[in-house]
């Protein structure tokens, strides 16, 4: 049974944008490793940027610092 966990910030992936990566992650993991798709799982968790770090600075403040 995969367990497949995508993480993403939290800033407009719309429901239909989310299906769409829980379709897509489900036929791959059946086309490429035969999988059973009624037994795999997709948890998509959405993060807050403030939460979220990159060389040392949040997502946040590295949107308001393009170059940084």
């Amino acid at each position: 049974m995969p367990f497949v966990n995508i993480k993403i910030t939290k800033d407009g992936a719309t429901a239909e944008q989310k299906a769409t990566l829980i379709r897509g992650v489900t036929d791959l993991l059946v086309d490429t490793l035969d999988k059973n798709p009624a037994t795999t799982v997709v948890v998509i968790e959405e993060v807050e940027t403030d939460n979220w770090g990159i060389g040392g600075l949040s997502v946040t403040e590295r949107r308001k610092h393009p170059g940084a």
